[in-house]
């Protein structure tokens, strides 16, 4: 005589069978509001920062303070033009700009306030820039959308 289980589905089975754990759903991965060519997006209408990779998300969202209304981060295209580590500000005091990843001109991703805005970089935590930092390289593309 074979002894059945009823599972929580409502199905049954033999005992003393092999079951096999039915896979729940996938939960969604987070997605971006940048095309599939980016490897790094920016929303400045949300404040978050995405990393990707042929179009999926691999790190974010994370919170992302861009600049002022009076020294906006410009929404486009660009690509990363180079790192510094230990950046300073030519232009603002010689103000520290750790994990510097810079894709517009003078604009940079970096570690910084994240409830002040910056003048046109985009600011990250600690542990965000350093992830940017080591992320992205030269002739990366930077998509930052309004």
């Amino acid at each position: 005589m074979t002894s059945t289980v009823k599972l929580a589905t409502g199905a049954a089975i033999a005992a003393g069978c092999a079951v096999w754990a039915m896979a729940t759903p996938a939960q969604a991965a987070p997605s971006a509001p940048c095309s599939a060519a980016a490897r790094a997006c920016v929303d400045l209408s949300t404040h978050q920062a995405w990393l990707m990779r042929g179009g999926v998300v691999t790190y974010g969202p994370v919170p992302a303070m861009p600049g002022m209304a009076s020294a906006p981060t410009d929404p486009g295209t660009f690509r990363v033009t180079f790192k510094d580590l230990h950046h300073r500000s030519t232009i603002f005091n010689n103000a520290p700009m750790p994990y510097s990843v810079f894709f517009n001109g003078g604009d940079a991703f970096h570690e910084g306030s994240l409830s002040e805005p910056s003048h046109g970089c985009v600011h990250l935590s600690h542990t965000a820039a350093a992830t940017f930092y080591n992320s992205l390289k030269p002739g990366d593309v930077v998509q930052v959308v309004p």
